[in-house]
């Protein structure tokens, strides 16, 4: 990913799902404008998500999903099967693609699955070419979004594209996010003082994602943003003529940062922020108070987002478990996943600590604290979890619980 990309997690995932042969592929390279993914005659030909992150007008930046056919058979048939409902949780809109009137079992199961996880749906019919119906919109028994009915497309002569990338338009405009990462919490011409530690896990030569996007919100908010390492902080302080409206750090340097930002200048970290902005704050706000709860031989699951490197410096596999066993003084079970890994069965765990998922998109991270929730497990972040153990919770909180 370039400077200048819109992060994966910022764009609008769509995903094409239906039988084999249903003409999926076929359709996702039509509207793409590309050959995205691989056709043929032969059922079964996509046989993994095929993903492409793009600008599609008039939608703007998008991740296009290609899935396997609904209805693939065999043991590796049901793997792919799965994959595709997998999808689900990450699909902001999902394209249903057949060519029949009236949907088959498969179609039908995919379709509650959709619904059950209220994910807003077109139903399209493919093939128009070859019915002797020709494009137009016809009205669906089992689609009960009345200004989304189902609608004729040919991939193969490109007839109805332009009205289905119309439809999928108007499902995206109620998608514009209100919640800001900080820029709400300022007023023009505010200085705001962040806190980036560079240690041996920072990432060399540039700022990770979460810096990124706050340095860009408070540009946004016409505020003015000081950037400084943890040992520098109190010069810079001293150096302000009047106290920065808010102080943001890096959630590993919350233990050094407090000691050095007076109690009249509000504090919190990228984690934090990134918690309100991803919809999970109040529901990482009661997890993280289980930390002083945890017996001997509690199970704890630490969630990565991304896959990156391991550090011998890691903040997830190595600082937040030595702080844990500090802080509780139990002896802890600790598992760990990255990417777009999460366990199917949650049972065995008494706590998610889950990373700020900047990386991930709202969609996902919701069914993941869904997940957790009907599991009832504790679900909470890298953030608050460390800001707990800190002693600094309700500090670090405060400047946005009147935006919660």
């Amino acid at each position: 990913m370039s400077l200048n990309d819109t992060p994966t997690a910022e764009r609008t995932h769509i995903g094409f799902f239906g039988l084999r042969n249903a003409g999926k592929s076929s359709l996702v390279n039509r509207i793409t404008n590309q050959e995205m993914s691989l056709v043929s005659d032969i059922k079964g030909t996509t046989t993994d998500p095929v993903k492409k992150s793009m600008e599609l007008l008039p939608l703007g930046p998008v991740t296009i999903i290609d899935t396997p056919g609904c209805d693939d058979t065999g043991s590796l048939g049901e793997l792919r099967v799965k994959k595709t409902k997998d999808i689900l949780k990450t699909c902001d809109i999902a394209i249903l693609v057949t060519e029949h009137h009236t949907p088959e079992s498969a179609e039908n199961e995919l379709i509650d699955l959709i619904k059950s996880r209220s994910i807003p749906y077109i139903i399209v019919k493919n093939k128009c070419d070859t019915d002797n119906v020709g494009n137009k919109a016809v009205k669906s028994d089992i689609n009960d979004q009345e200004d989304f009915s189902d609608i004729r497309v040919s991939a193969l002569t490109g007839a109805g594209i332009e009205e289905l990338k119309e439809r999928i338009a108007l499902l995206t405009k109620d998608m514009i996010k209100s919640v800001r990462l900080v820029a709400d919490l300022l007023h023009p011409h505010d200085t705001v003082v962040l806190v980036i530690p560079i240690d041996t896990s920072a990432p060399k030569g540039r700022l990770i994602l979460p810096q990124q996007q706050v340095i860009r919100d408070i540009l946004d908010a016409g505020a003015v943003s000081m950037v400084t390492g943890v040992n520098d902080l109190p010069d810079t302080l001293v150096s302000l003529k009047k106290e920065p409206a808010l102080v943001i750090t890096d959630s590993q340097a919350f233990g050094r940062v407090m000691k050095m930002v007076p109690e009249t200048i509000p504090i919190t970290s990228f984690s934090i922020l990134m918690a309100r902005y991803k919809g999970f704050l109040k529901e990482a706000l009661k997890g993280a108070e289980t930390i002083g709860r945890l017996e001997d031989g509690a199970n704890i699951l630490i969630c990565e987002g991304c896959t990156h490197h391991r550090q011998c410096e890691d903040i997830g596999t190595v600082k937040l478990p030595k702080w844990l066993k500090e802080y509780t003084g139990r002896e802890l079970k600790l598992s760990f996943t990255s990417g777009h890994g999460f366990p199917e069965d949650l049972s065995p765990y008494d706590l998610i600590i889950h990373c700020g998922a900047c990386m991930l998109n709202d969609r996902e991270v919701s069914s993941r604290m869904s997940e957790a929730q009907a599991a009832s497990v504790p679900f909470t972040n890298y953030g608050t979890a460390i800001a707990f153990m800190n002693g600094i919770l309700s500090r670090s909180v405060a400047p946005l619980l009147p935006f919660l």
